[in-house]
């Protein structure tokens, strides 16, 4: 059971890096009355790396390696454009910008890359790689800003059919409970956040687990 002052960890859909609404959510997210963890997703620069490959002909390992890198691109695009957000690339590093009253903004390229019980390959993409770093910090959720929107209560399973996430999600969820904001869920996101309530849909994850 989460603590009280258990985090909320957000991945940041890449879809959003060209839209207005980034700049929106980002508003939301400040308002956030929780200790909060933003994780970037790879967008364009993660679309390089998918489209460079079957010219260069790396493998998927190292596809991955520099998808993460694609992470870290994204998060200090992000940073420089707010001073509330720290760049953080260790536990420690997230617990002070906590302790500030900052969102930490996760570097992902050391942490995964030391990372034993994580799977390179186009099947772990940001979406799994915030769903470890929240189940590694404790978070009472994981909330994933996309640019679409699915139902409440909609099956992970469903939701994986349609794209909206990885294959590799329920993997590393490992029961935090995870919610899907899309556009609907914008108007309403920051009075939710200061509530401290994740804003946008309940997915239903149990049924999706995969056996060992």
């Amino acid at each position: 059971m989460p603590s009280n002052s258990a985090p909320l960890v957000v991945k940041l859909g890449g879809s959003l890096h060209a839209s207005p609404a980034l700049a929106d959510w980002l508003a939301a997210l400040k308002a956030c009355r929780l200790p909060l963890t933003l994780v970037p997703g790879g967008g364009p620069f993660a679309d390089a790396v998918r489209a460079a490959q079957p010219a260069m002909r790396y493998d998927d390992e190292t596809a991955h390696a520099m998808a993460v890198l694609a992470m870290e691109q994204y998060a200090l695009a992000l940073a420089s454009r707010d001073s509330a957000l720290a760049l953080a690339a260790s536990f420690d590093a997230i617990e002070a910008a906590h302790a500030q009253r900052r969102v930490a903004l996760w570097r992902a390229g050391a942490m995964v890359a030391d990372a034993q019980d994580i799977a390179p390959g186009w099947d772990v993409t940001s979406d799994s790689l915030a769903a470890w770093l929240a189940r590694k910090t404790g978070a009472r959720a994981l909330l994933l800003i996309k640019s679409v929107d699915v139902g409440d209560g909609a099956p992970l399973s469903e939701i994986i059919r349609r794209g909206v996430v990885d294959p590799a999600l329920p993997d590393y969820l490992d029961g935090t409970p995870l919610f899907i904001a899309g556009p609907s869920s914008l108007p309403h996101a920051a009075a939710r956040l200061a509530d401290g309530a994740p804003p946008g849909a309940a997915v239903a994850i149990f049924p999706t687990r995969k056996s060992a």
